[in-house]
C-alpha cells in the first residue's frame, strides 16, 4: 500500500460497518487460514464504539463461526481511541492523524505487533505480527466500508 490517508478522528471514521478479509499464516508451522465477514462498529452509552466482529474462519480446510468484540474508548489525546478487549483489559493505542499506526501489545511471552494504514475513506488494513514461544504468526486484515 503506498501513501497514507491522514484520519483526524479515529472514532468518527471508524463508526459503522465494514466487510472484513483476513489471512492467517503460521510461520513456524506452515499453516493458513481465512476468516470472511463483518465488523460493526456502534456507538457506546458512555462514549467511544463497540466492535463486533463476525463471520466464518477456515483453519485446516475446515470451517467455524467466530467472533470478537473490543471497545474502542476516547483515548488521551482528541482525535485517537484507546482499544480494550471486551473485558476492559487495555490491548492498545490508536492514532491514525498520519494515516498510520504502529502499536504493540504483549501477551504473556509472546509481543503482538500492529500496523494500521489508511487507503483512503473507505479502506484500511491492520497488519499483526505475533512472535514468541507460544506463536510466529502474520495476520494481515483488509477493510471496506459497507454502505
Amino acid at each position: 500500500m503506498s501513501g497514507f490517508w491522514p484520519v483526524a478522528d479515529v472514532l468518527a471514521h471508524l463508526a459503522g460497518r465494514w466487510r472484513v478479509d483476513r489471512s492467517v499464516r503460521d510461520l513456524a508451522g506452515g499453516d493458513e487460514g481465512r476468516f470472511e465477514g463483518v465488523t460493526v462498529f456502534s456507538p457506546l452509552p458512555e462514549g467511544g464504539l463497540l466492535h463486533e466482529e463476525s463471520g466464518r474462519f477456515t483453519w485446516r480446510g475446515v470451517a467455524r463461526p467466530a467472533t470478537r468484540t473490543l471497545r474502542f474508548l476516547p483515548g488521551p489525546v482528541p482525535g485517537t481511541a484507546d482499544v480494550r478487549f471486551a473485558d476492559g483489559r487495555p490491548f492498545h493505542h490508536l492514532d491514525l492523524g498520519s494515516g498510520r499506526y504502529v502499536a504493540e501489545h504483549p501477551c504473556a511471552a509472546d509481543l503482538y505487533r500492529g500496523e494500521f494504514t489508511v487507503r483512503d475513506a473507505g479502506h484500511w488494513r491492520s497488519v499483526w505480527r505475533v512472535g514468541g514461544p507460544a506463536k510466529d504468526l502474520v495476520l494481515v486484515t483488509d477493510y471496506a466500508r459497507v454502505g
